[in-house]
């Protein structure tokens, strides 16, 4: 008997079900929340005049459900599962895990009612008040305890590439909230940074920035490294690339925030700094991109049948065109055109619903039939939702790169004494009016996607025999993911 087979682990998968359970849910309300601030946006007596629904507070709500509730649920489910399998044992604690799970639902509950009812800091990504910010990172220690002690228990000698991802997405984002929440309280619910003016600016975006980019962007490669691989059944096509691609990405990102506060008091070194970090940032984040892609060489043809590849195909070419976009808007003389505009917008959901949501789906569909012992129950409904999330989503993002590009050429226009052709910013907005339309289209449908998967992923769950038949969506079996390279 082999040793990896007398020393089969009992994975405690149960915290993972729950995680991925509240990342279905969560997701569900914070993208409806989306689509009514869409509505809203396109036509204003949609919040019926009732405080609490105004766009001003739903937007932080939406944005904290879709990062925090949705996708940080996603990241600690799929982390939970990948890295007791990568490391060949059960989590470190059992009772530090639910501790996490329950705390981070706590967190979240008490953002969905503070956000609302105008408790916010103002600051974006961190408007939750100073006692939630605390509790925040209470919680964040407990999982990173957990993470470090069941890497410190492993029955395997070599750290696979995807915990590396994971390992700097726990260390940053405990620095990064800690520095930018740090205040002076004046009241259980009012607070005030220690920092001031463009210094607070320049934390709030260093933070904002890179919250970005080790929540949303490096944790999930790690899972791109885990479960592309694992859904193809094809080895990473170079392995060599992918740790390139780690070091690459986590030293370049760490220094791109003050692109966001370009044309302000900033020094222009500052400035300038941000830039160059981000136009580099191009090289590591394509180099992951084109090994994830080519890591399905010789599986293009399950494309045809396997929803999950379709996802992850998609995924993986948004976090392309994200990581192309993202360092073109961060140039001086394309950032004059696109900033405060709805480019900013598409950009933001090019990302957030193109390449995470695209991921966190894929890695649904993979999970749920292993988690729960069944088959998917339709393969045909996985791929109706496939084809809403991606017609939604180009729908959404060609409509906010049209409106920002139009915002931003009717904010600039002179007329013939060369004063501005429209001064008054009701005349944009009145342009963009079609626009929003196409934008609560296209993220209605993406949101209709996401309650198919919920439909389907509950009767996989259930045991309910498959709808489709034989032809099932297949994957490797849970081995260490190896490289062609």
């Amino acid at each position: 008997m082999s040793t990896e087979t007398a020393h089969t682990p009992n994975y405690d998968d149960a915290v993972t079900k729950k995680f991925l359970i509240a990342s279905v849910t969560w997701g569900a309300v914070g993208m409806l929340v989306g689509v009514i601030c869409a509505l809203q946006l396109a036509w204003w007596p949609a919040n019926l005049n009732v405080p609490w629904l105004t766009f001003g507070r739903l937007r932080p709500l939406h944005t904290n459900a879709v990062i925090f509730a949705f996708t940080g649920n996603f990241i600690f489910a799929a982390m939970y599962y990948s890295m007791q399998r990568l490391l060949k044992t059960r989590m470190f604690n059992d009772v530090l895990s639910q501790v996490h799970f329950w705390g981070w639902q706590s967190i979240i509950v008490a953002a969905a009612i503070t956000l609302p009812a105008g408790l916010s800091q103002s600051k974006e990504y961190a408007e939750l008040i100073w006692p939630i910010d605390i509790a925040i990172a209470v919680i964040w220690v407990v999982m990173a305890v957990n993470f470090f002690g069941t890497i410190a228990i492993r029955k395997v000698k070599h750290l696979y590439v995807a915990i590396w991802f994971y390992m700097s997405m726990v260390i940053t984002i405990a620095v990064l909230h800690i520095v930018n929440s740090l205040v002076l309280p004046a009241s259980a619910t009012v607070s005030y940074p220690v920092f001031s003016g463009i210094t607070d600016a320049l934390v709030q975006w260093w933070y904002g920035h890179n919250a970005v980019g080790f929540l949303l962007t490096t944790p999930i490669l790690g899972l791109m490294y885990y479960f592309v691989p694992k859904t193809a059944g094809r080895p990473v096509y170079s392995y060599r690339l992918s740790i390139l691609h780690f070091w690459g990405l986590v030293f370049l990102y760490i220094w791109a925030g003050p692109h966001h506060i370009l044309y302000s008091s900033l020094p222009d070194w500052a400035q300038t700094t941000g830039v160059v970090f981000s136009v580099m940032l191009l090289a590591p984040s394509w180099g992951g991109m084109l090994n994830g892609l080519l890591t399905l060489r010789g599986a293009w043809d399950k494309l045809r049948t396997d929803p999950l590849l379709k996802f992850w195909v998609v995924a993986i070419t948004f976090y392309g065109m994200s990581t192309f976009e993202g360092p073109m808007m961060s140039i001086r003389a394309v950032n004059a055109l696109s900033h405060f505009t709805d480019w900013t917008i598409g950009h933001v959901h090019s990302g957030a619903l193109g390449w995470v949501g695209m991921a966190a789906f894929a890695t649904f569909y993979y999970m749920v039939p292993k988690l729960w012992n069944n088959q998917l129950y339709s393969v045909k409904a996985a791929t109706l939702h496939f084809w809403l999330a991606t017609i939604g989503i180009v729908l959404y993002v060609m409509a906010m790169w049209t409106a920002g590009i139009t915002q931003g050429l009717m904010w600039r226009e002179l007329d013939a004494d060369g004063q501005l052709q429209y001064p008054n910013f009701m005349d944009t907005v009145l342009q963009l009016i079609p626009l929003y339309w196409i934008r609560l289209v296209g993220g209605t449908m993406y949101l209709v996607g996401l309650l198919v998967m919920a439909w389907n992923l509950v009767k996989t769950a259930s045991g309910v025999a498959p709808k489709d038949g034989p032809e099932q969506v297949t994957a490797a079996p849970e081995s260490l993911p190896t490289p062609a390279k």
